[in-house]
């Protein structure tokens, strides 16, 4: 495998009002991702921002723990790390004006690599309310 992975994906729940300590207790997982709405965070280079934050969010990574260049089994850690699906987090997420997402990156240099979402994944977000996305790269 390259040292470079061609794929990797976040989870992550976005809202202007999101309190991301409300998502870690609920997950019981510490986010790769913390954003306040309107405060200064930590980038992903360790330093803090210059500007405040412009909604707030809460995610967690797979790439340190997952090393494949397909998407399914970084999806899957995903799903089984924040014990995905939950029956109340569509409620939940409405009442908290939040939205959430797969959010993939994509490696395609070479213009012949389809990405692989599983259709149990797309329909376990859809029945949450959630979208995937993904990022590719040419």
């Amino acid at each position: 495998m390259n040292a470079h992975q061609l794929a990797h994906a976040s989870f992550s729940i976005a809202g202007d009002d999101l309190d991301p300590e409300v998502w870690t207790r609920y997950f019981g997982v510490p986010p790769d991702t913390a954003i306040v709405k309107g405060k200064p965070f930590m980038t992903p280079s360790g330093r803090l921002s210059r500007v405040p934050g412009r909604t707030g969010v809460w995610g967690v990574k797979s790439k340190a723990a997952i090393r494949s260049d397909s998407l399914e089994p970084h999806l899957r850690y995903l799903i089984d790390r924040l014990n995905l699906p939950r029956d109340d987090l569509r409620q939940l997420l409405a009442n908290k004006g939040a939205q959430m997402r797969f959010f993939c990156y994509w490696d395609n240099e070479t213009g012949d690599r389809v990405p692989d979402v599983p259709d149990d994944i797309r329909a376990m977000m859809e029945a949450m309310g959630g979208t995937i996305e993904i990022d590719e790269y040419r």
